[in-house]
């Protein structure tokens, strides 16, 4: 007999008709059956001797050669939800896990007793329990655990997606991230790497002498990109407060301070647009080092990104889509001008602007009459090259009014001293040469500002004053690190608890 549970509902069927509240109603007629024998439902703290795949691990199996009488069983103490039956009389087989893997439970009453073993029928899936006895592998060669004793942790009311299917109304994975997880051992797997990811980046940086620090997220003015706040007041102070677009211009100010290598992994608020690869609150890693430049940044990326790779997934070739991402360094070089000349033609910077708007709008561009020739260029590069850019490359060589923030190259003063690394079509990490002048610095404001002067942050300006040392820069999406390290086409995949329209 094979019977694994009878419930089968899930959480769109709750709000379809009565099933659920059914189920419900069964559960707590079990829940207080348990009560009557002694169980209580809710609780209890359990003493583990580890985790389901530490005691995997930790599995020694007999010689093959040893007698009997002389191996002494292996005893451990696990704890996890119960997320399987198969009844076979007087013996059930069960699953039990927890958040590192599964494993199978031996339950019958001649090893527990006909009481525990009567109490232990109430138990439903999802139900977090404990369990104590030997380990042994069954003539199917499964490693199990020979139950002697049970626990009820806490009981679980509701019923836990179906096994074999998971979770698959891809809005109910966002909206109830605990029960996808649950459910969906790729979903789980996914996350447990991108921890993986940024805890192996955190040493990278920390093993060469970086610094982690925390700036604010909530501030008088925001700066250090051009976004959309979002805005709060602050009653104790009552003045209007930011989120942060970026923790930048805070990170500079230590090194003013005298801090020389330092990073920050943290979130950031934009209240912009929410798509398949862009969320309002996402996370990003900034970077800064004293006296360096560009040029330490990107020897810094070809460092800890194929290092993660091959720390977390044993591989520097990704499959992304329907392709493969290659980490392997070095990274390509791209000039910014040149290629928007391979696409658009060698004559293309010396065309009169009529005749480049012609071009560009047969190309397929939607072109705005206004648009001066830097602007024309930047929206060719921004439509039809980036996208092109699958492997991963350092584009140079950009026009200085994109990167306000950055130096220019002492032989090209309107170009800034900048990459913008991009990968499978995304920009994902710009990296500077820091802009530590402080007059430079404000006509770069300024020009940026046009008319709203307000939004010139005159703290980081006389921070600058005092003298910040030359400095590389950098600051690198996470979520989408993740996304392109793990193949995963959509940010919301990425993040455990994405936004989504209420």
């Amino acid at each position: 007999m094979n019977n694994e549970n009878t419930e089968s509902s899930t959480p769109q069927q709750e709000t379809a008709g009565n099933k659920a509240t059914d189920y419900r109603a069964i559960r707590i007629e079990n829940m207080r059956k348990l009560e009557a024998a002694g169980y209580q439902p809710f609780g209890q703290a359990f003493e583990r001797t580890g985790t389901i795949a530490e005691i995997r691990t930790g599995w020694v199996p007999p010689a093959a050669d040893a007698a009997p009488e002389t191996i002494l069983p292996q005893q451990v103490a696990a704890a996890g939800r119960f997320m399987g039956r198969r009844d076979m009389g007087k013996t059930v087989f069960g699953d039990l896990q927890d958040g590192s893997g599964r494993i199978q439970l031996f339950i019958n009453a001649k090893n527990m007793g006909a009481e525990a073993f009567d109490a232990m029928r109430n138990l439903d899936l999802g139900d977090h329990i404990g369990v104590e006895g030997p380990l042994f592998t069954t003539r199917t060669g499964e490693l199990s655990i020979r139950v002697v004793r049970w626990t009820l942790l806490s009981k679980a009311l509701r019923q836990p997606p179906e096994k074999f299917h998971g979770l698959q109304d891809t809005e109910d994975r966002y909206r109830m991230r605990y029960l996808d997880l649950m459910s969906n051992p790729e979903s789980r797997e996914r996350f447990n790497k991108r921890i993986a990811i940024v805890r192996s980046i955190r040493r990278y940086l920390e093993d060469r002498g970086f610094q982690e620090v925390e700036t604010p997220m909530m501030q008088p003015q925001p700066g250090g990109a051009a976004a959309r706040p979002f805005t709060t007041h602050y009653n104790a102070l009552d003045c209007t407060m930011y989120m942060r677009i970026a923790p930048e211009l805070y990170l500079k100010r230590l090194l003013v301070g005298g801090f020389d290598k330092i990073f920050e992994i943290g979130r950031d608020f934009r209240n912009e647009g929410l798509d398949r690869t862009h969320n309002p609150e996402f996370t990003v890693m900034e970077l800064y080092q004293a006296y360096a430049d560009r040029t330490a940044m990107k020897e810094l990326l070809e460092g800890f990104i194929p290092n993660a790779c091959d720390e977390v997934l044993g591989t520097r070739k990704v499959p992304y889509g329907d392709a493969e991402i290659d980490f392997t360094p070095p990274y390509r070089e791209a000039s910014y001008p040149a290629l928007i000349r391979e696409k658009m033609g060698e004559d293309w910077f010396d065309l009169p602007i009529e005749t480049a708007r012609t071009r560009a709008a047969e190309a397929g561009l939607d072109v705005n009459p206004a648009w001066s020739m830097l602007e024309l260029s930047h929206e060719v590069y921004d439509k039809l090259i980036e996208r092109t850019l699958f492997q991963p490359t350092f584009v140079v060589d950009i026009p200085r009014e994109y990167i306000p923030l950055a130096k220019t190259l002492p032989d090209q003063p309107s170009v800034a001293n900048a990459f913008e690394f991009v990968v499978a079509g995304r920009e994902l990490c710009p990296g500077y040469t820091e802009q530590n002048n402080p007059i430079a610095q404000r006509e770069a404001f300024e020009h940026q500002a046009g008319e709203d002067t307000e939004k010139i942050d005159e703290d980081f300006i006389r921070a600058l004053e005092y003298g910040m040392p030359p400095a590389g820069g950098m600051g690198i999406g996470i979520d989408r690190l993740v996304m392109m390290l793990t193949g995963t086409e959509v940010i919301r995949d990425v993040i455990l608890f994405p936004q989504l329209k209420q």
